[in-house]
């Protein structure tokens, strides 16, 4: 029988960070560094993302999401571990999808599937899955109904950390319509309602 050992240790920060920046993301998912929040970890690196049907566009009408690494060697007691990873991700939908009772259900299947999928290690996961519902009134009744989906998830990762960032950009993508394998799948305009 062959003993299993747990993933490595992430090792340093600053190593960590660098596996980060070192990321290929499908060319239809734009992400950027951006300023991390303060106050929650003494090392936090944050991206975010944006779906877009070409690199060039100024707009992200398909989905947008941000990811936070966190590193803090006290091993704050909710995150048992000194990693934390915590992201959000936002996509609009048709109203028809929006009302769907088990998309709740189904976003957060798409984060451990992802998750799953890369290897991606990790334990002490948490977070929200909500989906919203607008209609416009008055001078907005002629943007029509819209519909939203938006999933916050935590979670301490295990291992290498890349894994758990490129589960995050598939989830992205999946929220937006895109599964998994569909780079360089001309996206259509007309899956998305013009409200979010």
């Amino acid at each position: 029988m062959v003993e299993q050992r747990p993933p490595a240790a992430p090792g340093s920060f600053e190593q960590a960070a660098a596996a980060v920046r070192a990321i290929v993301f499908r060319d239809d998912l734009t992400v950027t560094e951006i300023t991390a929040p303060q106050g929650l970890a003494p090392d936090a690196l944050a991206i975010a993302g944006d779906v877009r049907s070409t690199p060039d566009d100024t707009e992200a009408p398909y989905g947008t999401g941000r990811l936070v690494l966190l590193h803090d060697p006290e091993e704050p007691a909710p995150w048992n571990g000194a990693w934390r990873i915590v992201c959000f991700a936002q996509a609009p939908l048709e109203p028809e999808i929006g009302i769907d009772p088990l998309l709740a259900d189904v976003a957060w299947t798409w984060l451990t599937d992802a998750l799953k999928s890369r290897r991606a290690a990790h334990h002490s996961a948490s977070g929200t899955a909500t989906k919203t519902l607008s209609k416009g009134f008055g001078s907005l009744a002629s943007e029509g109904d819209g519909a939203q989906i938006e999933l916050r998830a935590s979670w301490s990762p295990e291992g290498d950390i890349a894994p758990h960032v490129e589960a995050w950009a598939e989830l992205l993508c999946m929220l937006a319509g895109l599964p998994p394998g569909s780079e360089g799948i001309a996206m259509l305009d007309s899956r998305r309602s013009p409200r979010g």
